[in-house]
């Protein structure tokens, strides 16, 4: 047992820059756009029957988790920006950190589902409407939220056993997993192998589960007769496939970065973008990029 060793209750939050009415409206800003374009999204797959098909019955849960990133981090970040000392509580943290590595994990599982579903809807679809039924898109989706939350249980449980020396103050401007592991005094061995092993099962297998189902979906592409029906493939996976490499390379970033070039700094712009960017650009991309999403009209209704 430290000498040193005291109870934590709260933890300084030292990553906040000195221009924070600034900082308030710009996040402000993301947060309004990320809610309301998500939200925007789910509304327009609920009312319009052409969009209840599995695509976008897994798009919508995208855009909950979207929604659930900004919401477990931005509020907060919001509260801090106009108090003279950002502080969060040490239950706070914990809870921070638990719906933060929930959301990561379910959107990375999702992720590698939502390629399954193009993999079939184009190198099978003789199959698809069985391989994809509503009770198997169902079970996926549940089976994403369910893998999410017993990852960050593991990382949550961990954190919860950490023991903290002297004044608590965290470099960064929210709680997660290695900035808290960076400032513990007490052994972080079970803390980093959890995050090691969430890297290759959480993270890096769905990676390359998408991945391959990528190359296999371009070689059935390149395969098509028809130079149409090669555009419309395309143009129903880009955005998806951009997706993917905007999130899971962030995720990279934040999670894996070498100790050695560690800056506090650098950590805080990389967390932003993965837990607060990302979110307010997936909407965008795929209205954007899928054709389906722009021509939907929600009102009037469409005779």
């Amino acid at each position: 047992m430290l000498e040193n060793q005291t109870q934590v209750t709260e933890f300084v939050l030292l990553g906040f820059p000195q221009e924070r009415p600034f900082l308030f409206l710009i996040f402000l800003a993301i947060y309004l756009v990320t809610v309301l374009g998500n939200a925007a999204i789910l509304a327009l797959i609920f009312l319009d029957p052409r969009l209840h098909s599995p695509m976008y019955f897994f798009l919508s849960h995208l855009s909950c988790l979207d929604i659930c990133y900004s919401s477990v981090t931005v509020p907060k970040l919001l509260a801090n920006t106009v108090h003279l000392q950002a502080t969060i509580s040490y239950q706070g943290c914990l809870a921070q950190m638990f719906f933060l590595m929930a959301c990561a994990g379910a959107e990375c599982a999702l992720l590698a589902v939502m390629a399954y579903d193009r993999y079939a809807a184009i190198c099978r679809p003789l199959h698809y409407a069985r391989a994809m039924r509503w009770g198997v898109c169902v079970a996926a989706a549940a089976g994403c939220w369910l893998w999410g939350l017993l990852d960050s249980a593991v990382h949550t449980f961990l954190a919860s056993r950490l023991s903290f020396c002297g004044a608590a103050r965290l470099r960064h401007i929210f709680c997660d997993v290695p900035p808290l592991l960076r400032l513990a005094c007490s052994n972080v061995r079970p803390s980093e192998v959890a995050l090691h092993a969430a890297s290759i099962f959480v993270g890096l297998s769905p990676f390359l589960f998408v991945v391959v189902s990528y190359l296999r979906i371009l070689a059935a592409v390149l395969r098509m007769p028809m130079a149409g029906s090669r555009r419309k493939a395309f143009s129903t996976c880009a955005a998806h496939l951009l997706v993917v490499v905007l999130y899971f390379g962030m995720a990279n970033l934040n999670y894996n970065r070498p100790s050695a070039g560690y800056s506090p700094a650098a950590d805080t712009l990389v967390s932003v973008l993965y837990c607060i960017i990302i979110p307010m650009l997936n909407p965008l991309i795929y209205s954007l990029r899928n054709q389906e999403v722009c021509r939907t009209r929600v009102w009037p209704p469409q005779s």
